[in-house]
Parts: structure tokens; C-alpha cells; sequence
């Protein structure tokens, strides 16, 4: 019975108008879905329109209340707006009251009506009613335009001067809006906001603090002139904090902390960079520090306040310590927001009081055990600031520890972060080794290709510690070869240096495991981790290479069978770079005269770079390089071949193989790349047209004499397995192709050429054009556009000493190009220029859009013991330079 009653007493309801707000709301919350509701909406929405068009002023003022509570449920009332006006020119308050509150919530600066409104606005800011010039500074405060805030800009002045405590307060509010509509009106409130500044009343002081806050932030200069206010603010500061129980400003027995922050926050906007006002109110802000309560959220936010004002302005050594000792305490608190704020603000102040920061490494560590992830990623941040030579052994022992436990997500940035870290403070090149080869093996997977080539370029370099490493990777390699980063360093390595592991013999490892080393056991690894289940075609290009290595190095026959085995089972590869590798390979085995020479140890690599995007906003465009190892993740052919050979590139930047769409930059390496031997140079050579025949051209230590007749025949039969055909004349350029993809090698060839002998010559004005020119250094470059891609342009710089300074020593040299363009950077000949030389370098610049070259330069050099580093402009090149 009930329920059919309720069931008549909604269809009335329906179908009858609603006269009530009640009424409507009863029946919205009477509805059980979400298609009733709609119908009651649209029927009432319809019924208050009927009501507006027939302008029943009785009936308005509850037809918007209606309205304002359909807006909230997010239907459509903007068909309203002109009743709110109406209800504001009404006489009465409540009419205006809600006629403010429709404007407020349906009117926004960009609606046409707001235009409507001013005039209503002008006219109650003058009213004799202090709560309707309320009612009008709160709306204007709320929805005010930049043309609106013109308009009234005066009347709110006026009403900032008003005896009347709340107008006042609203006034500041309302000038707040009003300089953030039009900044350049902030002149007409300065005078104004310096009275503010000595209210008694907490309210107003709070508002006029807010407003002179903003006025700083937004014009620097305004801060001179407010700097006169700190001597008030620090007394008004000191009254709060010592003044007692007060029970009209009193939260969970702190007074006023809201006023306090605010105070703080202006306090470091004035005081920064001035001592005299840092020195003003170093003892208050220390009172501050030491007698508020840390037990409440309260008191926190006014200590998280007072230790940014700290460490932003020029305070005391003691009173920075008594800072970071605060969020030292914030870190033990269980709440995790605090915890964060306390972690976010040391990894800022890290940099400054670094000795203060390291007293609480314990805690920080700590916090790497978080459940909150945010905590974990701060924490990481910091711990890694934290390093330095002092406690790099006990900080990397429990990142490592927390690396085999961290998430994913973390685990690449970790890894790149512990290898600069040990590369910077490493105490020795065996304990780098050591933490590197931990890494290898607990997170290899997530290795960047930079940090892998890192790890080679430090085991070539420690000679001393090579029969080591490779028994430590070896060792670990017959462990675990699921992890991709540990495998690909150890089968470098074990190619390169795989007669050292052999010649050691058995060795034990730390668990008191004898490991056995032979010829066939090392190739049986290789050969398992070919054939296992986490081979991919860059392990496979890698293994195969140390085979291929292996195989003039291990003397075994064994073991030289089982890798023509292996590499003639692949020569029928589906992979198009694994069967080209496999040929070649294959095919070299016919030439054993020339087989040692091709094979032999790699020199030690060069610095590449690691590519970072900045964003800058300078024209043109650019992304910029920081300096580091880098490498690719699948050499490419020409990489393959110079790396069979021994030779490397003598660019920072490698040969262009980074599979990264980005802009590459490389920067001028700091010692001369060490030249190749005489042998392997002649080779190269003859293999890139420089000797006999050829299209390339070669430099002049290739060209300078005719190679004897044993060298014609090595380059004979190296063409031979390279499948092409010999030149058919020494005095003719022959452009053959390669049957294995190496028709680049020539391209190649050319940019290696030019950079690979360096000559120095006497400096000529006429040749290329003029990039830079001081303190007798002159930059000049000398265009020309690439014969086997009109996509590349190569640009050789010439680095001339007039001897006018004397010898330029250091010299750095960085480029950047437009990000539609690629850039590609070989070594210089020298970083130091003797007076009336010159040294060369060479840049390669690939524009597939055929846009304008323009080039950003950094030079950086020390002359006469002063270091120099400046910034030049170049581009576009005249038309027909290139």
C-alpha cells in the first residue's frame, strides 16, 4: 500500500511544477536513475524558462536558486545569465546576494554578458552597505576580465584606503585579481599595500601580504622598494611567535600559522641576495626554528617555510646546519607527505650544506625501503647527490643492494647513475671493475648501451687487470646468460682478450668453485649462448664477432673446427646482417696471410656521447650533447669491418650507426686520438680507393707514396672476399659495389681519411668561411656537399693560431644544428694549437630536408693562462658554398 501511495506521489509530482527549491530537490533525489533525473531536469529546466519570459519578478529570485542548483548537477543554465543581472539591480541584499552567486557560477571573463555587469559592479562598490561593496569586490575578485579590472581599477584603490576593516580585506583580494588580469597596474596599489602592511587586523595583514607577494614575483624591482618593510615584518613575525594563547587565531595551539607562512614567504622573497636584510632576521628565524611545535601538522608547515627561507636567503652556516637538521626530523616522522617534502627540499639544499646532508645518510637510505614509491624516487635522488670520495664504497654497496630489489622502472636510471658514480670517485680501477661486473649481473638487462660501452673502454684501459676482468666474466657468463648487458660485455671481452683467459689456465672462484678454461670450454660457451633461449640478433652479431676473434687467438684445432662449424651453419641465416657476417667471416678463413692483421686487439675506444634533449627556446632549434661513453646496439657494416681491422673511428661521435632519431653532437675529444698502425692504415687505404684504385680520397699519408707490391696483393685478395672486383687500373677510379651491402665503405672512407693523418699547415684567409675570431684563434669552415649522398654535407673546420697569444691550449669545440638536421662529429687533430698552425677537424651534417645550415658554436680554449669559452652564430652558408 505504501509503495503505491509513493508511486502516485511522484507522478504528481511530475507532472505538476516544482514552486520550491525543496521541491526540486526531493524530486531529484527521489529519482533511481540517471533518465528520470534527466526528465525531471528538463522539465523543470523548460518550466523556468516559461517563468523568465514571462518576467515575474515575484518568482525570479527562486526560479535562479533552482537554476544555481541545476548548474551544480552539470546541466545547462547559461540561459539564466541576464536574470542574475536583473537580480542584481534589485534594491534588495538577498536578491543581490544570489544574483552575484548566478554570476559568479555562470558568467566567466570570457562570456560577452560579463560587459553587462561593470556598471552594476561600479555602482554597489560605491553603495553605503559595506556587505553588498563585499558582495561586489567578491564577484569582481572572482570573474573580473583585464578590461573590467581597467574600468574598476580605481574604485578598488579607493576602497583599500576604506575604514572598514572587511572592505579592506576584500579590496587587497580584489587588487590581487586585478594585477594578475594587467600586470602594469600593480603602480597604482604600491602606496596602498605599504598601509596594509601595518594593519593590526590579522585579516587584512594576511591579504596585504599576498597582494605585496605577487607584486614582488611578478616585477623584481618592486622588491627594493618593499625591502624598507622588513624590519616590520620580522616584528610582526616575532609578535606571533611569542605572543600567547589566543583564542581567535589560535590553531591546535599555534597563532595564526597561516600569517606566519605568509610572512615567511615574503621574508625570502626580500631578503634574497641582500645581507643586511638576510642578517635582519637571522635570530627570528631561528626563535622560529627552534621554539615551534613539531608534533602537529601545524607547526610542520611553518617549519617546512621557515627552512626554505633559510636556505634561500644569505643566513648563517649554524642556521642552515639547524635547517637541514629540521628535515633531518621530518624524515622520521610517519607521514609520508611530510616525508616527501623533506626529501624534495634535501635534494634542493643538497648542493649547499652537503656536510649537513650527510649526517642523516642513515635515514635516507631508509627511506629506499619505502612502501610509498614517491619516497623511494626521492630517496634515490638523493643518495645518489650524496656520493663523493669519502663514502663512495659504503653509498654504492647499498644502491647495489637496493638494485636487486628495486622496481623496474627504476632500475635504467640506476644503472647509468652508479656507473658515473664510479667512474667519478672510484678509489681504484680494480674496485670499479669489481661494482661494474655487480651491476653486470644484477640488473644487465637494463643497462644502457652508453654505460656497456663505458665498461669496455675501462677494461681496455686497465692492461694490468684484462686476465681479471675476463675470469670474472667468464665466470659469471657460465653462471647467468639471461641478463643481456652482462652477456654482450663478456663476449666482447672473451673475443678480445680470449688467449689471456685461455693462458691463465683454471682458476677459483670466490665460493671456492674451480672453474675450468680451455680452448673448446670457451668456444662451448659462446656457442650455448648462441644456441640459448635469450639470444637475439645483437648477441648473436656479438658472439659471432668474438668467434671470429677467438679464432686467431686459440690454438686448439678443436675448438678452430667447432667455429667454422658455427659460423658456416649461419651463412643461411633469414637474418640479413647475421648471414652477411657469416660470409665474410667464412670467407676470411681462406685468407690466413692477412687474417692476424684483420683480427688483431682493438686499440682502446673513444669517449662517445650520450644524447640529451633541453628543449632550448634559442633559434634555431637545437638538442645538445652531454660528453660520455656511448654505443650502438648493432654495428653496422663499415663498424664491423673497422672493427675486424682494429681501426677506429677518430671521431667522439662514431660513425653515425646511434639508431636515436635525435640529433647527434659530439664534442672535440681532449687528447689526440692515437694514430692506427702503418700496416692497418694502408690497408684501409687500399680498401677505400686512397692506394691503387678507388674513388675516395685519402689523406695525404695514404696518397704519399705508391703501396708495395705485397700490399697491392693483400688488398687484392681482402677485395676478392669482399666480392668485388679489383681496379682495373691504378690512374682510374673504379665505382664498384659490394655484393654484401659495404657499398658505404668509400663514403666512409672519405670522412675517416680527413681526419685520420692531420697535417698542419700555415692558416690561409681565403680558405672557407669565418666562424669565429678572437684572441688570435680564428674558426673557419670549409663546406662541401658529399659525393655519394647530397644529403651530407661535410664541413671541415680549420682551427688557425695567428701567434699572437701564443699557444691555445684545451681547445673545446662543440656544434649543434636545427633538429630537422643530424649531426656527426670526428675528432680533432689537436687540442693544442702552436702559434701560425692549424688543426682540422671534421663535421658531417645530414639534411634530408634541404633546409638552411645554420650552426651554433661553443669554442672553449685557455690562452695565457686565462680560460676562455664563448658562444658563436654561423649560417646560413652563401648560396653555392656546398
Amino acid at each position: 500500500m505504501m509503495k503505491n501511495i509513493n508511486k502516485i506521489s511522484q507522478e504528481i509530482l511530475a507532472k505538476l511544477p516544482l514552486f520550491r527549491l525543496k521541491d526540486l530537490i526531493k524530486a531529484v533525489r527521489a529519482c533511481k536513475t540517471a533518465a528520470e533525473e534527466r526528465a525531471v531536469i528538463q522539465k523543470e529546466s523548460a518550466n523556468i524558462r516559461t517563468a523568465f519570459k514571462n518576467e515575474n519578478p515575484d518568482t525570479r529570485h527562486t526560479n535562479v536558486a533552482k537554476l544555481l542548483y541545476i548548474h551544480m548537477l552539470g546541466y545547462p543554465a547559461h540561459f539564466g545569465q541576464m536574470e542574475c543581472l536583473k537580480l542584481v539591480a534589485s534594491p534588495k541584499y538577498a536578491d543581490k546576494r544570489l544574483g552575484y552567486l548566478g554570476i559568479m557560477l555562470l558568467i566567466d571573463e570570457k562570456t560577452e554578458v560579463l560587459t553587462l555587469v561593470t556598471n552594476s559592479l561600479k555602482n554597489d562598490l560605491n553603495h553605503s552597505n559595506m556587505f553588498i561593496v563585499g558582495l561586489a569586490l567578491c564577484t569582481m575578485g572572482n570573474i573580473s576580465s583585464s578590461e573590467m579590472a581597467r574600468d574598476l581599477c580605481s574604485e578598488v584603490e579607493k576602497l583599500m584606503g576604506s575604514s572598514n576593516t572587511y572592505i579592506r580585506k576584500k579590496a587587497a583580494l580584489c587588487a590581487l585579481r586585478v594585477i594578475l588580469r594587467v600586470p602594469e597596474l600593480h603602480e597604482n596599489f604600491i602606496s596602498r599595500s605599504k598601509s596594509l602592511l601595518n594593519d593590526r587586523s590579522h585579516g587584512v595583514l594576511i591579504t596585504g601580504i599576498t597582494l605585496v607577494t605577487e607584486m614582488c614575483e611578478q616585477n623584481p624591482e618592486n622588491v627594493v622598494i618593499f625591502r624598507k618593510a622588513v624590519p616590520l615584518l620580522v616584528r610582526h613575525l616575532k609578535n606571533l611567535a611569542s605572543a600567547g594563547f589566543s583564542p581567535e587565531h589560535d590553531v591546535t595551539g599555534v597563532t595564526d600559522p597561516f600569517l606566519q607562512v605568509k610572512i615567511l614567504r615574503l621574508l625570502r622573497i626580500l631578503a634574497k641576495n641582500d645581507r643586511e636584510a638576510s642578517e635582519s632576521m637571522n635570530d627570528i628565524l631561528a626563535q622560529v626554528a627552534t621554539n615551534t611545535e613539531s608534533t602537529k601538522n601545524v607547526g610542520n608547515s611553518i617549519l617546512y617555510e621557515t627552512v626554505l627561507t633559510i636556505m634561500d636567503i644569505q643566513s648563517e652556516a649554524g642556521l642552515r646546519v639547524l635547517a637541514v637538521n629540521i628535515l633531518g626530523k621530518f624524515l622520521s616522522n610517519r607521514d609520508n607527505n611530510i616525508r616527501y617534502v623533506a626529501l624534495e627540499t634535501l635534494n634542493k639544499t643538497v648542493g649547499i650544506e652537503t656536510q649537513a646532508v650527510q649526517r642523516h645518510r642513515n635515514i635516507i637510505l631508509d627511506c629506499l625501503r619505502d612502501g610509498d614509491i614517491s619516497i623511494r624516487r626521492r630517496a634515490l635522488e638523493l643518495s645518489f647527490a650524496l656520493i663523493n670520495e669519502g663514502n663512495v664504497r659504503v653509498l654504492t654497496r647499498e644502491l647495489l643492494a637496493f638494485l636487486e630489489v628495486a622496481d623496474s622502472e627504476f632500475k635504467q636510471g640506476m644503472t647509468t647513475k652508479i656507473s658515473l658514480a664510479a667512474e667519478r670517485f672510484a678509489p681504484n680501477q680494480r674496485w670499479h671493475i669489481d661494482t661494474m661486473l655487480r651491476m653486470l649481473k644484477l640488473a644487465g638487462s637494463f643497462i644502457r648501451e652508453e654505460v656497456l660501452a663505458g665498461f669496455i673502454r675501462l677494461v681496455a684501459q686497465t692492461s694490468d687487470l684484462h686476465q681479471y676482468t675476463v675470469q670474472k666474466l667468464y665466470a659469471a657468463l657460465k653462471q647467468d646468460i639471461s641478463q643481456e648487458g652482462l652477456v654482450l660485455a663478456s663476449v666482447w671481452v672473451i673475443g678480445e682478450y680470449g688467449d689471456v683467459l685461455v693462458s691463465s689456465g683454471n682458476f677459483e672462484e670466490e665460493e671456492g668453485v674451480v672453474i675450468e678454461v680451455t680452448d673448446y670450454s670457451v668456444v662451448g660457451l659462446l656457442e650455448s649462448i648462441l644456441m640459448g633461449p635469450y639470444a637475439n640478433q645483437v648477441t648473436r652479431e656479438y658472439v659471432m664477432t668474438a668467434l671470429m676473434k677467438l679464432s686467431s687467438r686459440l690454438s686448439e684445432g678443436s675448438a678452430q673446427n667447432k667455429i667454422k662449424e658455427l659460423l658456416l651453419h649461419y651463412t643461411v641465416s633469414m637474418e640479413v646482417e647475421i648471414q652477411q657476417r657469416a660470409v665474410e667471416y667464412t670467407n676470411l678463413f681462406s685468407y690466413d696471410a692477412i687474417r692476424p692483421a684483420v683480427l688483431e686487439r682493438m686499440p682502446i675506444p673513444e669517449a662517445r656521447t650520450i644524447i640529451q634533449n633541453t628543449g632550448s627556446s634559442d633559434s634555431p632549434d637545437t638538442r645538445r650533447a652531454s660528453s660520455s661513453g656511448a654505443s650502438r646496439s648493432g654495428p653496422s657494416d663499415q663498424d664491423l669491418l673497422l672493427d675486424l681491422m682494429g681501426v677506429g673511428t677518430s671521431g667522439g661521435g662514431g660513425g653515425g650507426g646511434d639508431s636515436s632519431d635525435n640529433m647527434m653532437q659530439s664534442p672535440m675529444a681532449a687528447t689526440s686520438p692515437q694514430p692506427p698502425k702503418a700496416s692497418n692504415v694502408d690497408l684501409l687505404a687500399d680498401l677505400f680507393g686512397g692506394g691503387s684504385g678507388g674513388g675516395g680520397n685519402a689523406s695525404p699519408a695514404m696518397t704519399a707514396s705508391s703501396p708495395a707490391p705485397t700490399q697491392q696483393n693483400t688488398s687484392q685478395n681482402l677485395m676478392d672476399l669482399l666480392g668485388e672486383d679489383p681496379a682495373p687500373s691504378p690512374k682510374t677510379p673504379s665505382n664498384t659495389t659490394s655484393n654484401y651491402g659495404l657499398d658505404s665503405l668509400a663514403s666512409l672512407g672519405n670522412s675517416l681519411s680527413s681526419s685520420a693523418s692531420p697535417s698542419k699547415t700555415a692558416p690561409s684567409a681565403a680558405a672557407g668561411y669565418e666562424a669565429y675570431t678572437k684572441n688570435g684563434l680564428t674558426v673557419r669552415l670549409l663546406p662541401s656537399r658529399d659525393r655519394s649522398n647530397p644529403d651530407i654535407i661535410n664541413i671541415q673546420v680549420l682551427f688557425s693560431n695567428n701567434g699572437s697569444q701564443g699557444v691555445i691550449r684545451d681547445l673545446q669545440f662543440q656544434a649543434a644544428v636545427p633538429k630537422s638536421q643530424r649531426l656527426q662529429m670526428n675528432a680533432a687533430s689537436s687540442n693544442f694549437i702552436q702559434p701560425n698552425t692549424t688543426e682540422k677537424q671534421m663535421m658531417r651534417i645530414n639534411n634530408p630536408s634541404q633546409s638552411a645550415v645554420k650552426l651554433r658554436l661553443r669554442i672553449s680554449y685557455e690562452v695565457n693562462g686565462e680560460k676562455k669559452d664563448d658562444i658563436a652564430q654561423y649560417g646560413p652558408f652563401p648560396e653555392g658554398a656546398f
